[in-house]
């Protein structure tokens, strides 16, 4: 029989990215965290994990278990809360990512509002405008923007978004107001980057067809909070979400442009792996951000 905190163990090397961050943590030696990892993979007959010098990543028996881990360890924790206090409190840990700009102006009230309802449940959010993996890194859900590419996750639907060219009115008045999104190759544009990627290509329905329009600037970064902040004071034009700079537009901080030209919107929407069995406090929270959406005008 494996113990729960040697699964414990395992997830927490699997989230810190190795052995001795795991054990530093937990305040184990490198040869007990080796040892009890040694002794999983005995028990299970099959390596749990990639192994090098730098880096570790899962095996595919260790993804199966990472999987079953974590619903395991769920349900351990949720019989424990239930026995210890009672069947209307939950307890627990959530782990969730969002993306920044979002995170920080509507997810965090819905959590501070959850966190003094249920003050046994602790959060641990990861605010990021990059690629999480949910299954690696441990994440119970993410709230993404766009198109689900991942068929093994499952999906709830937040709110319809729009991305929207956007500029501070000191920016226009130095510069002039670009007419039309040709206009955009004379322009100072603030450019996000996604890992390795950076989001140069502006889409645009132009004539009834969809065309990229390639833009230049000396600012570029993976942060939509400092890409937002460069905007509004005046460093140049940026893509950004509707719902990212909805209060800057509605308070005249800054002016949507190219309106007309606009190449249509995303969705945005809750993720969480399909094969994972949800804990009630991860339900209860999902429903609660669904709500908070569903009642509110955030995408108008």
């Amino acid at each position: 029989m494996i113990s729960l905190d040697n699964l414990g163990l395992f997830l927490r090397i699997v989230e810190k990215g190795g052995l001795a961050p795991a054990g530093r943590e937990l305040g184990l030696s490198p040869a007990s965290v080796s040892e009890r990892l040694a002794a999983l993979e005995r028990h299970y007959g099959a390596a749990l994990l990639h192994r090098t010098t730098r880096a570790i990543s899962l095996t595919e028996e260790g993804r199966l278990l990472v999987q079953g881990a974590r619903q395991l360890l769920a349900e351990a924790g949720e019989l424990d809360a239930l026995i210890r206090l009672g069947v209307n409190k939950i307890s627990g840990l959530i782990r969730l990512s969002a993306p920044i700009d979002l995170g920080r102006s509507y997810i965090i009230p819905i959590l501070d509002a959850f966190l003094v309802e249920h003050p046994e449940v602790t959060i641990d959010l990861n605010l990021t405008d990059g690629y999480v993996d949910l299954i690696g890194q441990g994440q119970d859900f993410a709230i993404r923007y766009g198109e689900l590419a991942d068929s093994s996750l499952r999906v709830r639907r937040l709110a319809e978004n729009r991305r929207i060219v956007c500029a501070s009115p000191v920016y226009l008045k130095a510069r002039g107001v670009p007419q039309h999104p040709d206009d955009l190759v004379c322009h100072e544009c603030i450019v996000m980057r996604h890992g390795a990627t950076i989001d140069r290509d502006w889409p645009f329905l132009i004539d009834g067809r969809e065309r990229r329009i390639v833009v230049q600037g000396r600012r570029i970064a993976n942060d939509g909070e400092l890409v937002r902040a460069w905007c509004r004071n005046g460093y140049g034009i940026a893509r950004k979400s509707f719902l990212d700079v909805k209060a800057e537009l509605q308070g005249g901080a800054l002016i949507e442009l190219l309106r007309d030209f606009s190449s249509g919107g995303t969705g945005l929407q809750i993720v969480y792996p399909a094969t994972q069995t949800q804990s009630r406090r991860v339900r209860l929270l999902i429903e609660r951000i669904g709500d908070a959406f569903a009642n509110s005008s955030v995408s108008n």
